[in-house]
């Protein structure tokens, strides 16, 4: 696995979900969206033990180097620390860590991506840029099934970021085939029930916009 610094992140971003990929099919589901084009995958587990997730994220993982794709975790600091970043390559983090002391110590003792949810909050994916983090991610764009209740995210936002960061920008919020060429001019496109509902090789295709015309 290539480091941070000599990979650009870019591409389409696959996110697990609880229902849509089941811990014992997931391995399985995960090689197929690798397969058809899925460069980042995060696997957000909000109900699972830390001691019942290391064998998984390790199965996962060699998934994701074996098709020259980063493994994200969510959340869960302390395991990524543990396991370190050669098998948890990045980290993605909410409100939670937003406190400056804790990132600052965060991007200190963590090495590898550190990814972080701004939701339509520009000022606040600056201040994450100055503070090391290596992506931000706005949404919700659309409703989502995944997350009913979140606010949406103006595609204005994104948009001024792409042109005032020098980092990474991620979108997330039910995208799907129907409005993913919207954001042809973000770096990651974060997608979960969109890939994983139905023929995960065919949503990957219609939804991989990096493979078409210029962004080749």
């Amino acid at each position: 696995m290539e480091s941070k610094s000599t990979k650009t992140l870019k591409g389409l971003y696959a996110i697990s979900d609880f229902i849509l990929t089941p811990k014992d099919s997931l391995p399985t589901q995960l090689e197929k969206a690798l397969k058809a084009g899925v460069k980042v995958f995060q696997l957000r587990d909000k109900e699972s033990k830390d001691c019942d997730l290391e064998k998984l994220i390790k199965d996962l993982s060699k998934l994701c180097v074996q098709y020259d794709a980063f493994f994200i975790l969510n959340d869960r600091v302390k395991l990524a620390l543990k396991l370190g970043e050669k098998i948890v390559h990045g980290l993605h983090v909410g409100k939670e860590d937003y406190e400056e002391s804790n990132f600052k110590a965060l991007r200190k003792d963590y090495k590898g991506i550190i990814g972080v949810s701004c939701y339509a909050n520009l000022s606040l994916a600056k201040r994450m840029e100055s503070l090391g983090a290596d992506y931000v991610a706005f949404g919700a764009m659309f409703n989502s099934p995944t997350k009913p209740l979140a606010k949406s995210c103006p595609l204005e936002v994104p948009l001024e970021a792409k042109m005032k960061l020098k980092i990474p920008v991620c979108v997330i919020g039910g995208i799907n085939q129907a409005n993913v060429a919207l954001f042809k001019d973000m770096d990651l496109i974060a997608c979960i029930s969109a890939i994983w509902q139905g023929d995960i090789k065919d949503n990957v295709s219609k939804l991989n916009i990096y493979k078409k015309g210029d962004l080749l």
